[in-house]
């Protein structure tokens, strides 16, 4: 076995690839689900509880996160990864053989105890083989794999509930599994695993975990199940709160934490994944609440208005391959991401002014200026990052930094749906019964809904200035291991 930096070209790209196929299997669980709810709906029942089958997974995947990094510091990449792969896998099939709304909610946990591990893992494998002067040329391959499944995934799933079999959105992920198992064990055996002896921060691990579930239950049950106001809500939102401050006190005070002091305190980690926080949050908010758009303002049909995300999709896509081109050549990669960031923000405002009056196209050409804006950014933070830490750190580091975006993400869409439903629209039962038709209240509401938006963005704009530019390492100069 090699160390990383003695990899030949193809050997490097073949690990890559190797890791992406593994990284579509988490991106298109996200996607293909979603248009295949009312047929599951239709056929266990329980409908009140079918949002469940979408928010059990990322309740499990944002809590375990962080544990999965540090588990590929301690451990190793390949070990970790197949663990990961293998809880993904039985998940699956539990989803799959599930007879009852109940136990699908159970099987989506355990898919995303597995999948969780997923996105932070891949980048910490593409962070271990590929230097950072060149790590932003590969993070065009993750955006290319996140809108091959943003396109595909809904496509695949309508296709299965329509006219297969719902279960099906499941069973296609043992196939795939079974390949990326296959390309990831040739690609990864070539190179040294990173591993040291340290016991695992259990402790930590069950703080962190115990934090983010209840601060996303809250997320979830607050405005639907139980008031904003309600004990329930407040409680668990105060029980968050103190054992974040209990894990808090905890690193301070141990030696191997989940997550150690000094990644905590290295100041291009706090600035890049703040800024993801709030940068890819509002994206992936505006993501989820646009296709609502499209069906209550414009009338349009839940298939063309799915069609009409393809131009923010696109747009990213270009995004992270302009930042990814232009981060080997330019001393001042931080500015990249500034200019997108405030691009993105411009669109956005362009939304909540002309919206309503800009027509289909009009629409898609703004999307995809908010597209090509925020694809610049997760490329320049993701890169800082692992340029900022050792290789034994990595996989905290990328923990830490998917950790933040899917949690960010989360806030996002709960944040915005609450300020929808303040503005008297309800959600995606509201688009049901409006469907193909215009909704005239639903253009105000939207207003809102983008100005908040642009808020997140201004946030993420203002933290993205912080960003320290530190030169971008080459190949390691030894070939010592780790």
């Amino acid at each position: 076995m090699q160390h990383p930096s003695l990899l030949a070209e193809s050997e490097r790209l073949a690990v890559v690839v190797g890791a992406l196929m593994v990284m579509f299997l988490a991106a298109l669980d996200q996607t293909i689900v979603s248009p295949a709810l009312p047929t599951i709906g239709g056929a266990l029942g329980d409908v009140d509880w079918l949002s469940w089958v979408v928010s059990a997974y990322f309740l499990t995947a944002t809590a375990v996160t962080p544990l999965y990094g540090k588990l590929a510091d301690l451990i190793g990449r390949r070990p970790t990864l197949y663990g990961a792969v293998a809880i993904f896998v039985v998940g699956s099939a539990a989803c799959a053989l599930a007879p009852s709304m109940p136990l699908l909610i159970l099987g989506r946990a355990l898919q995303g105890l597995g999948g969780g591990g997923l996105v932070g893992l891949v980048q910490t494998i593409i962070g271990d083989v590929v230097p950072p002067q060149q790590r932003a040329r590969y993070m065009i391959h993750i955006s290319t794999v996140w809108a091959v499944a943003s396109i595909g995934g809904p496509l695949l799933g309508g296709l299965f509930a329509e006219h297969l079999h719902w279960s099906l959105i499941f069973w296609i992920n043992l196939p795939l599994s079974a390949v990326a198992f296959v390309m990831i064990r040739r690609s990864l055996s070539r190179i040294a695993d990173v591993t040291r002896p340290a016991r695992l921060d259990l402790l930590g691990s069950g703080q962190v975990i115990g934090a983010t579930v209840s601060f996303m239950l809250a997320l979830t049950w607050g405005g639907n199940r139980f008031a904003w106001g309600s004990v329930e809500i407040l409680g668990l939102f105060a029980l968050a709160g103190a054992l974040a401050l209990v894990f808090a006190r905890h690193v301070s005070r141990t030696e191997e934490a989940l997550v150690p002091l000094d990644i905590l305190k290295n100041r291009v980690i706090s600035v890049a994944v703040s800024a993801i926080f709030f940068s890819m949050g509002a994206y992936v908010g505006l993501s989820v609440y646009m296709p609502l758009w499209f069906e209550l303002v414009a009338g349009l049909q839940p298939a063309a208005a799915g069609f009409g995300l393809l131009a923010l999709t696109l747009g990213t896509v270009a995004g992270a391959s302009l930042a990814g081109r232009g981060m080997a050549h330019v001393v001042h990669y931080r500015r990249i991401a500034l200019a997108g960031s405030a691009t993105a923000m411009i669109a956005t405002a362009a939304l909540a002014v002309f919206a309503d009056r800009l027509g289909f196209w009009g629409i898609e050409a703004v999307l995809g200026f908010v597209g090509l804006g925020t694809g610049t950014i997760f490329p320049i933070c993701t890169v800082a990052s692992q340029n900022a830490v050792e290789r034994r750190d990595l996989g905290v580091a990328m923990g830490v930094l998917a950790f933040m975006r899917s949690l960010g993400s989360v806030v996002a869409v709960s944040v915005l749906g609450a300020v929808l439903a303040s503005a008297g629209v309800s959600g995606v039962g509201e688009a049901a019964i409006h469907a193909g038709r215009v909704d005239p209240t639903a253009a105000a509401a939207f207003r809102w809904l983008f100005l908040a938006v642009v808020c997140g963005q201004m946030v993420g704009f203002a933290l993205l200035t912080r960003l320290e530019e530190r030169p971008l390492r080459g190949h390691a100069p030894s070939p010592a291991l780790d």
